[in-house]
């Protein structure tokens, strides 16, 4: 498996590349260059598709919206149960006849769904992919408190909004702020959901055969380490998160017959020390919820807690860094600067804050999925 050592070299051009970059932009922003462009065959269908693209980025909201609407209404789940005609949708969604038909026109230039000639509506893979992946309708759901924040784009960005998804999610503020069962439910429930694809991805990027205990910091209601579990039944296990959190996850390893196989340790890791006797820590969608300070104080506490040649696993969304891409630079930075505590980072800089807690030889596997996690790894030095 391929491993990418993270790295912030940028090329510098030159001051003729310049010049001729900046020329080219200011061709390309005429109008009068764009009327030509749509005339001349060799450049009407790249005038068309950057216009496309355009617009797809203007209606974007649009789009969320009706996807949006596609979820709460459930028709996800009864078109996975049967085909079905929009009069009927109509009736079981409770939405007028005319406008569950331009939602139904939307899902289905969206590749959500597709008309059949009888009139029946189906789900197309997309559609049967949302309708099958969990945590993905959840994650939908909640999202309008996401759109609230970004209301006001300018001001959101100016720093001048008191953002309603830090309040959603009060947790991230420590272990004063998640004594809210009903709250601490609806983010564990949404989480374990989502971390089923997590825990796919990070499995296989990296090789637990040689671990002996792994430890899962922040580990939720017991996810991926009820994953781990599955496919690595020789390891021993320990899950360490907020008191009310591991409760949650004690009832779902009762539940599943695996109480005796995981070692539950309540705790918060900013204030408590990180249980000891592992010699693999991992870190599953947790840094970026939390400041550098933060972080930088959780790392040197997993420092601590690992044995010499101990390996530390960190997993979840990152930015692309030097090469910007659209799942962590313009959803999941976005997301993490609403909730105010946190920040989405690229491999290179999660690397310096492992590195300045004292681990080395840091590797990043290639993801499978950005959209879904990243890796990187690192190991305290012997």
């Amino acid at each position: 498996m391929a491993d990418q050592r993270p790295t912030s070299r940028v090329a510098v051009p030159d001051r003729r590349s310049l010049r001729r970059s900046r020329w080219l932009t200011r061709l390309v922003a005429s109008r009068g260059f764009q009327q030509w462009a749509t005339r001349f065959p060799f450049t009407r269908g790249i005038v068309v598709s950057e216009g496309e693209a355009m617009f797809d980025l203007v209606a974007g909201f649009c789009h969320s919206q009706i996807l949006q609407a596609f979820v709460r209404l459930d028709l996800p789940k009864m078109l996975l149960a049967q085909e079905m005609k929009a009069d009927a949708l109509a009736i079981e969604a409770r939405v007028p006849p005319e406008r569950m038909q331009v939602l139904l026109s939307g899902a289905v230039a969206l590749n959500l769904i597709k008309r059949r000639r009888s009139g029946f509506y189906a789900l197309t893979q997309r559609g049967a992919a949302l309708a099958g992946v969990p945590g993905l309708q959840g994650m939908i759901d909640h999202h309008d408190i996401l759109y609230l924040d970004l209301a006001d784009p300018v001001a959101f960005f100016r720093g001048e909004v008191e953002t309603e998804l830090a309040a959603f999610w009060p947790y991230v503020f420590g272990a004063g702020g998640a004594t809210n069962p009903e709250t601490s439910a609806q983010y564990s429930q949404l989480m374990a959901d989502s971390q089923v694809l997590v825990a796919e991805d990070t499995l296989a990027m990296v090789d637990f055969r040689r671990a002996n205990h792994v430890l899962d910091v922040g580990g939720g209601t017991g996810a991926f380490l009820g994953a781990l579990r599955q496919a690595h039944p020789q390891l021993e296990l320990t899950l360490f998160d907020l008191p009310q959190v591991a409760r949650v996850a004690e009832a779902r390893f009762l539940a599943a017959s695996l109480a005796k196989t995981v070692n539950i340790v309540p705790g918060s890791f900013r204030d408590d020390p990180l249980p000891k006797g592992a010699d693999t820590i991992t870190l599953v969608r947790v840094l970026y919820d939390h400041s550098d300070e933060t972080v930088a104080a959780l790392l040197r506490s997993a420092f601590d807690a690992l044995p010499a040649g101990g390996r530390i696993i960190v997993s979840e969304p990152m930015t692309g860094g030097d090469a910007p891409q659209r799942a962590g630079d313009a959803y999941f930075a976005l997301y993490c600067m609403a909730m105010r505590t946190g920040k989405a980072r690229s491999p290179a800089e999660i690397t310096t804050l492992l590195e300045g807690a004292g681990f080395t030889t840091p590797r990043v596997p290639r993801a499978r999925r950005p959209y879904i996690t990243s890796v990187v790894q690192c190991v305290k030095p012997d």
